[in-house]
């Protein structure tokens, strides 16, 4: 049985984008969500280095789940219509990397300022991110829960989606993120957007201290929401975000015979880190497939 196509942010592996690819393999994944390539955040690549590197994944048999892009982080109140440009230009790219996804922000909110203040201008930009989108019907919006932005909490994520009411607007859910915000992520966040949920970033945190944490390994009841992933039949991506620096606990994960090489650098050894806590949930505790 399977429910979740397994995916990641390769770049936190390594800039380069063939052990990037190498990295993927290694850990028996055949797609990438694509954020950065060689020293290149996504929107910064020209259509032609696109076309090269989607030819380099093609050639690898790596598929492209989503563009990680960086479309909605600026302040709500910076200038708008070169980001918009920006924004078509991204869905362009998707475009040539076939990609039918592209990851998405809600504006960060002033220091001290009310997000809810703001929610009619945060639905004005994105109503005329739908209207570009328009031209790209193959491709869904996905709005990622991020610190500090207007949707970092589930109640504003879901007046945003309920304001939109488009089928072409769906949720990337990141439990750790909620983490971050100390939020409830199972059930509380969960249950009040489950129906959007199209796609999963996975990586967990303490409420403590924010830190970023292996899958299972925090507060964000990952297990959790995957589990009841599971009984609503979803069938999508989780996407490997580790964000992981040499943790706390990293030595003792290797003296139990996690198989890490000594020889991989710090990014190579973390992703695998990952993964493996990933595919302990996946394929040990929910009995799915892992691919």
């Amino acid at each position: 049985m399977n429910n979740f196509t397994i995916t990641g942010f390769a770049d936190e592996i390594a800039s380069e984008l063939d052990t990037q690819i190498k990295g993927l393999k290694e850990n028996g994944i055949s797609h990438i969500e694509v954020r950065g390539i060689n020293g290149k955040n996504i929107s910064e690549l020209s259509l032609e280095e696109a076309q090269k590197y989607q030819e380099q994944l093609q050639a690898a048999g790596i598929q492209v789940s989503s563009l990680g892009s960086p479309i909605g982080k600026i302040s709500i109140e910076d200038p708008f219509e070169e980001h918009l440009k920006l924004f078509r230009h991204v869905l362009d790219l998707a475009g040539i990397f076939a990609s039918p996804y592209v990851r998405m922000f809600s504006f960060f909110i002033p220091e001290g300022k009310d997000a809810d203040d703001y929610h009619e201008e945060v639905v004005t930009r994105w109503q005329q991110f739908l209207a570009v989108a328009k031209d790209y019907p193959e491709i869904t919006l996905l709005h990622e829960n991020e610190k500090d932005i207007y949707g970092d909490t589930p109640e504003r994520c879901l007046k945003l989606l309920q304001a939109l009411e488009s089928d072409q607007v769906k949720a990337a859910f990141d439990p750790a993120n909620f983490v971050q915000c100390d939020v409830e992520v199972y059930p509380h966040a969960y249950q009040l957007l489950k129906e959007y949920i199209d796609y999963m970033h996975i990586k967990d945190a303490k409420y403590a201290d924010h830190n970023v944490t292996p899958a299972g390994m925090g507060d964000g009841k990952v297990a959790q929401v995957l589990a009841a992933l599971v009984a609503d039949d979803f069938q999508g991506f989780a996407s490997l975000e580790p964000h992981l620096s040499i943790f706390d606990g990293f030595a003792a994960l290797e003296k139990e015979g996690v198989s890490i090489s000594s020889e991989k650098s710090d990014g190579e050894k973390l992703f695998t880190v990952a993964s493996d806590a990933l595919k302990k949930i996946i394929v040990e505790d929910l009995g799915r497939e892992w691919k």
